[in-house]
């Protein structure tokens, strides 16, 4: 099973990987406060058109180096 996120671009400084931050909300077990955590994947981008802001689809892939397991499938919303 191929694992896909969804997160905000917010680095493009590398030539071909991106660095995506993923938001992940839930509930507090015991006093059912709403949580947030982030988590941020280096992901390889062989598109040109992608930049700070915009918001990617991305999915677990073979390891491009070191740190990058993911790549970039699409992009879902421009950043304006």
């Amino acid at each position: 099973m191929i694992k896909t996120e969804t997160g905000t671009v917010i680095s493009t400084k590398m030539q071909k990987t991106v660095v995506v931050s993923v938001v992940r909300k839930f509930r507090h077990a015991v006093y059912q406060k709403v949580i947030t955590r982030h988590r941020k994947f280096k992901a390889h981008n062989e598109r040109t058109d992608i930049k700070e802001g915009d918001v990617v689809l991305i999915r677990e892939s073979r390891p491009y180096s070191k740190e990058t397991h993911y790549e970039v499938v699409e992009k879902v919303i421009e950043k304006k």
